[in-house]
């Protein structure tokens, strides 16, 4: 109640006057004062003769010193709806609407008050005042206008307790004797007033306007009961507090964690209660510290990450990590006897706490983090009272959930801004430098991003090349160039005719000169040189020439049409474009979908790239692998799952021939490299490379192998219909030998299987290669299968 309170309508904005009264009660007992119980009977007329005797208690009154005058009468008033057997328990008072004063309160009520101290002011505090005024006004609907409205807006007090921890109590009115009585002040409503209030709830003035203050009288008295929700309540800030959440900063952040421990140490009845949060790595079998400044670990202490095996002792780590389950110690000093060797025990206890219990957040039976609660007594906590937080975990795995996604998404940002699109076999290594990254930046370090390096892998290189691609590009430009040339000479020749001018029989020249020119020889310069001459001779020349005749009009026109802007005829080389289109997605499709499969076999890193036709590049070995061991045997299944892969690529490719608008040729290559090197990741390319200076030669190998010839000889040593393996040492011949049998028992190689030398490279001679023909499948219904040479011929 507030401090020298001598009104009751004191500090109150609302559309009535409060004035307390019994006389709505008392005329319950007037119906009962000639029941034919002697003891209702009795029992009525007691409470008529008080009635008699304290008139000012019918007629009502709003000071609060008749209150503490008739403190003796209200008491024997109320007898029946406060009962005495129930005072020590129920948590009940007399009020009015809205106000902090409260009289004839039960003992337990008094003592909750008492336990808060003298200063302790008792008010509502969840709603505003114009909430206030509009709730009253709805008061008034319902009773004086019987207007049904489901409206239901939860009150509490909130009173501290003996260790000043806040308590929160739902505040339930029964407002039975009460009864609302219009002044002359008071408007006469409508149903369209009351439907145009009904749309406006926010709308404070509008119902100020129609309900103006101090219309009514509020005339009796309410009972209120209350109920101790402060578990409830604690889980709902808690709820309230997760999803308001935004990116803190620093003195937002701290805030949210005082407050964080403020709602468990009300949940436990604890005052001096910590709560703390570790992340849970189940890929490493890590604890990971929470990258947010002023989150403790308990688990971590000052560290920032630790294994499972060297921070919990069997029986924890089986309670939360295998068995999912909380994990509770009652007194950590005589825990830490039994089990001297546990690091986290021993911290927590030279940090003075003495009782603990740890939570695991859970998702689909997979950890995600660990709540830790603890204390600084013994027995404050242990199994029992750790089910309270039953009711909390739901949300917090809302709130991990929700916090997971945000660092992926900054992590995958951070990743794409730094290290471009990495493939998913090795991103792991990238997230862990990203969260290290992050995490020292978190803490106001200016972290560098260290190299991502992985040692000792197995290179595996492929390519289905498009044979003669150059040729057969610049065949296509010069059949455009010569279509162009020829509509152009039809232009010209048109316009000496009608001009007769001998600047065009120059131009004519020229344009003749050209056309000959491609049609002997097509040097690399020649798209330049003749594109030029068009743009900066021919087509200034263009609008002149239409305006001459309409023929002529007609003649340009058709050719500003025939051709591109930037390209001028694109015909030929429309069609070349669309079937290196064709081949490089049929071909990128089949190996990416193959390597799905692969992955699964053991993971290992993959890069695909298309260019004249489709080339990749794998590594494998024991540093791509997170957590698999690595073996020998993988690296062979892969080398055999490549040559296989690329043996259907063929056919694939075969079967597309069909829908390609020019006839093409492709060579399969693989590259054998026997010895495992290392990879590293350049950030200013954004892409990985071979390290080291004599690894580097095997790139230097993959530029320059599709050219090369069969050593003495002028034949390159890939071919169309044929698999080419090249290799430097007799053992990967024999393994690719066995491969190469094998096969050719599943009918997708010949049994005609070439033993070639390679001619020196530069700096690198000794290579061998193996090269056997593919076996391709007809559209036919036959079962026999042919090589490419035969399929020419059919």
């Amino acid at each position: 109640m507030k401090k020298n309170l001598t009104n009751i309508n004191e500090g109150l904005h609302l559309p009535f006057r409060i004035r307390v009264s019994f006389k709505k009660l008392i005329s319950e007992y007037e119906q009962h004062a000639n029941s034919s119980n002697p003891l209702l009977a009795d029992r009525a007329n007691k409470i008529l003769e008080v009635k008699e005797q304290f008139p000012i208690l019918t007629e009502g009154f709003e000071e609060v010193q008749v209150l503490k005058d008739n403190k003796s009468a209200i008491k024997e008033i109320l007898e029946d709806t406060f009962t005495t057997v129930l005072t020590k328990n129920e948590i009940k008072a007399a009020t009015v609407p809205f106000q902090s004063l409260v009289f004839n309160k039960s003992k337990r009520f008094k003592n909750i008050l008492k336990t808060a101290g003298e200063d302790f002011e008792l008010k509502i505090f969840n709603v505003s005042d114009d909430e206030k005024y509009i709730m009253a006004c709805l008061i008034i609907l319902m009773s004086h206008y019987q207007v049904n409205i489901d409206y239901s807006r939860p009150l509490f007090y909130n009173i501290p307790d003996e260790n000043n921890i806040m308590r929160s109590y739902r505040i339930l009115y029964n407002a039975d004797y009460m009864e609302m009585i219009p002044t002359e002040e008071a408007k006469n409503l409508s149903q369209e007033d009351i439907r145009l209030l009904l749309d406006n709830f926010d709308d404070i003035d509008l119902w100020k306007e129609k309900f103006p203050p101090n219309s009514y009288i509020a005339s009796g008295i309410v009972i209120s009961n209350m109920f101790d929700l402060t578990a409830d309540q604690s889980i709902s800030t808690l709820k309230s507090n997760l999803l308001i959440q935004d990116k803190p900063n620093q003195a937002s952040n701290d805030h949210m964690i005082d407050e964080f421990e403020q709602i468990f140490r009300s949940l436990f009845k604890l005052p001096e209660l910590r709560v703390g949060f570790t992340l849970y790595n189940e890929d490493e079998n890590m604890f990971e510290a929470v990258p947010i400044p002023g989150v403790n670990s308990y688990i971590l202490m000052d560290k920032d990450s630790l294994s499972c095996d060297n921070s919990l002792c069997n029986n924890s780590y089986d309670q939360l990590v295998e068995k999912k389950k909380y994990f509770s110690i009652s007194d950590l000093e005589r825990e830490l006897k039994n089990k001297p060797e546990n690091s986290t025990f021993q911290n927590l206890v030279d940090s003075g706490y003495k009782s603990a219990v740890f939570a695991p957040i859970t998702d689909k039976h997979q950890v995600l983090a660990i709540l830790e609660i603890i204390s600084p007594e013994a027995y404050d906590l242990h199994s029992v009272n750790a089910n309270k937080l039953d009711n909390v975990m739901p949300f917090l795995l809302s709130e991990v959930l929700r916090s997971k996604k945000a660092e992926e998404n900054h992590i995958g940002a951070f990743i794409q801004k730094e290290f471009t699109s990495i493939h998913p076999s090795v991103s792991w290594k990238f997230e862990q430098e990203a969260k290290r990254y992050l995490r020292e930046e978190s803490q106001g370090h200016d972290p560098d991003i260290k190299d991502i390096v992985f040692e000792d892998v197995y290179p595996l290189y492929g390519q289905i090349d498009i044979r003669h691609s150059s040729a057969a590009r610049n065949n296509a430009i010069r059949k455009d160039l010569k279509a162009q040339l020829q509509l152009l000479l039809e232009i010209f020749a048109e316009t000496k005719r009608e001009e007769g001018l001998p600047i065009y029989d120059e131009i004519l020249f020229r344009l003749e000169y050209f056309s000959q020119q491609i049609q002997k020889e097509y040097r690399t310069d020649s798209e330049e040189t003749i594109s030029d001459f068009f743009e900066e001779e021919i087509h200034p020349h263009l609008d002149h020439i239409q305006n001459l005749t309409s023929k002529l009009e007609a003649m340009v026109v058709n050719y500003q049409l025939s051709t591109n802007q930037e390209e001028g005829v694109y015909h030929f080389r429309k069609d070349y474009d669309h079937s290196v289109r064709i081949i490089n997605n049929e071909m990128a499709t089949i190996i990416d979908n193959k390597q799905l499969e692969a992955q699964q076999m053991f993971p290992h890193m993959f890069e695909r790239y298309k260019t004249d036709g489709v080339e990749h590049n794998m590594f494998i070995g024991a540093s791509i692998s997170q957590s698999r061991k690595f073996s020998l045997i993988y690296l062979q299944n892969l080398r055999l799952w490549q040559l296989q892969t690329m043996c259907e690529m063929e056919n694939a490719f075969y079967q597309l021939q069909s829908e390609l608008p020019i006839r093409l040729e492709v060579a399969s290559l693989i590259l054998v490299h026997s010895s495992p090197l290392s990879i590293r990741f350049r950030l200013d390319e954004h892409k990985f490379d071979v390290d080291g200076t004599y690894n580097a030669k095997y790139e230097v190998i993959k530029k320059r192998l599709d050219k090369a010839f069969i050593k003495s000889t002028q034949e390159r040593i890939t071919q169309a219909g044929k698999i080419t393996i090249v290799y430097s040492n007799k053992k990967d011949e024999n393994e690719y030998k066995r491969y190469l049998q094998l096969l050719h028992a599943k009918n997708l190689v010949s049994n005609n299987i070439e033993l070639l030398e390679v001619e020196p490279l530069q700096g690198v001679s000794g290579l061998k290669a193996l090269r056997a023909d593919v076996l391709y499948n007809t559209t036919e219904a036959t079962d026999r299968l042919y090589k490419l040479e035969e399929l020419k011929k059919l």
